[in-house]
C-alpha cells in the first residue's frame, strides 16, 4: 500500500461511493494496535473539520496541471 505524507492532498471515499477532497494528517496508529483496520486522520479544507478514516478510503489526489 502506498504511504502518505503529512499535508498530502487526498480523496476520501464517503458513504455511497462519492469522494471528498481532504488532506492527510497522520496515521492513526492506535486503531491497528486494537486489531482494527489501519486508519489515518484527515482534515477537510472546506469545513476545517477532521476525522479518522480507514486507509482503504484514501487515495492520492492529483493536482490539475501536475505532471
Amino acid at each position: 500500500m502506498e504511504g502518505f505524507h503529512e499535508g498530502q492532498k487526498v480523496w476520501v471515499e464517503q458513504p455511497g461511493g462519492s469522494q471528498r477532497p481532504g488532506v492527510f494528517v497522520t496515521d492513526a496508529e492506535i486503531s491497528g494496535l486494537l486489531g482494527g483496520p489501519p486508519a489515518a486522520y484527515v482534515v477537510y479544507p472546506d469545513t476545517r473539520s477532521g476525522e479518522e478514516v480507514s486507509l482503504l478510503q484514501i487515495t492520492p489526489r492529483e493536482e490539475e496541471g501536475a505532471t
